[in-house]
């Protein structure tokens, strides 16, 4: 039971010792406010005490909106308000903001955990990854000075900063004597890494490979620019690397990038990917991509189409355009009306399900090694799911097995596609 305090007449609610608490916090409509009942209920079975959104918790959860650019301005006050509360906590992004800002809202700390709209109810499974000490993020630079046409992101963090690779390394060390093997180096404009302190991304991460405990490193978005022969050589020389790159394309039509202020061209895009592939074998080339961005033609979305389809990425994060005001593109002509953008979105997660799907049995009949993460129960038996190096996500029978450990085994025997 919890201690407590009365102090000048409010009421005070102290933890006692081995109990977890969570805070919740709802956004936008009645379905975001009966999804976050149903959030507190799981958190609530799962053993939590919930406590008031302004009380330090183990846990902070902010069901999300984005209806405006408002909403959007509030879903991320909120989680930064949570994370001075307690900057210990896990902070959990969950709703519709998290459906169009999943990535940024990772890779810029505002949260460690993003939970989109359809999987909500994986909320304490994804709690108990970090509580067994899996995966860390680790933000290693912030701020960005591309001014992509869309994008405000310059103006509020403004320039390029690297953090002190002693720093990083020494939070790396720590992290791996508690038992975390995983680390996915995150940031703003992650390829700009060190450019303002004279290091670079390839020797940060050879440096954190060398720190014992580190069995897997991950890379987040970077720009298809920094996808040079050298740089693809030092990755793969690296035994803990994974090939996963998520390259950031946005439109695979020359026009549309040069209305977006993107700095490549989409056959510079097409040689990175090649490229990869020249030193991996079957890397994972994930993306984003915007539909319906002022102008867009049906010729250029079409482009885009049929140049995505000719590469086969393991996956499309597709966007449809949120006019941005303060943006460069909020103010451009041919804004493309919404039920527009949502057929072509549409399109293209057609697209991007075949090719998954692709990807995924590639690895059918091969020996392969997941680190166990989240237990799921299907079909009434137990069982741990984890990710390939190429983030390809596996089942294996949980019996006799713990979290954090690695299985391998061969994909479609001992390693199930659930």
């Amino acid at each position: 039971m919890p201690i407590v305090h009365k102090n000048n007449g409010k009421v005070k609610f102290e933890k006692t010792a081995g109990e977890k608490t969570a805070a919740l916090h709802n956004l936008g409509c009645k379905v975001n406010a009966y999804e976050t009942e149903a959030l507190r209920e799981l958190l609530e079975a799962e053993g939590y005490r919930i406590v008031p959104f302004t009380e330090a918790a183990d846990v902070y959860v902010v069901n999300t909106c984005t209806v405006t650019n408002i909403a959007d301005k509030k879903s991320r006050q909120m989680l930064r308000r949570a994370r001075k509360l307690n900057p210990d906590a896990q902070i959990v992004a969950v709703g519709c903001y998290v459906d169009t800002a999943k990535s940024d809202l990772v890779e810029s700390g505002i949260c460690d955990i993003a939970i989109g709209n359809e999987d909500k109810n994986k909320l304490i499974g994804m709690l108990r990854s970090p509580a067994m000490h899996t995966r860390a993020f680790l933000k290693v630079q912030d701020g960005c000075e591309m001014f992509c046409a869309y994008c405000l992101i310059p103006y509020a963090r403004g320039k390029s900063k690297s953090r002190d690779r002693e720093e990083i390394l020494e939070e790396v060390a720590g992290l791996a004597r508690n038992g975390f093997q995983e680390f996915v180096l995150t940031g703003i404009h992650l390829s700009s890494y060190g450019k303002d302190t004279g290091d670079t991304l390839l020797s940060l991460v050879e440096a954190v490979d060398r720190i014992d405990g580190v069995k897997r490193i991950r890379l987040g978005s970077l720009e298809p620019r920094i996808i040079t022969e050298a740089f693809c050589r030092g990755l793969s020389g690296i035994q803990s690397f994974c090939p996963h790159f998520h390259l950031s394309l946005q439109s695979g039509c020359i026009s549309t990038l040069q209305r977006m202020n993107r700095h490549y061209t989409p056959e510079e895009y097409r040689a990175s990917c090649e490229l990869l592939r020249s030193f991996f074998t079957h890397p994972a080339i994930t993306t984003d991509v915007i539909t319906g961005f002022p102008g867009e033609t049906e010729e250029e979305f079409a482009e885009t189409v049929s140049f995505l389809k000719d590469l086969s990425l393991y996956e499309i994060h597709v966007f449809p355009y949120s006019r941005r005001s303060g943006t460069r593109a909020a103010k451009m002509e041919g804004q493309v009306p919404e039920e527009t953008k949502k057929a072509r979105s549409a399109v293209l997660l057609e697209l991007t399900g075949r090719q998954a799907e692709a990807f995924r049995e590639y690895y059918r009949g091969k020996e392969e090694e997941i680190l166990l993460e989240e237990c799921e129960v299907h079909d009434g038996i137990r069982y741990f799911t984890g990710y390939t190096k190429e983030y390809v996500k596996l089942a294996v029978a949980a019996e006799g097995r713990e979290a954090n450990t690695f299985a391998r085994g061969i994909v479609g025997e001992e390693l199930l596609y659930l």
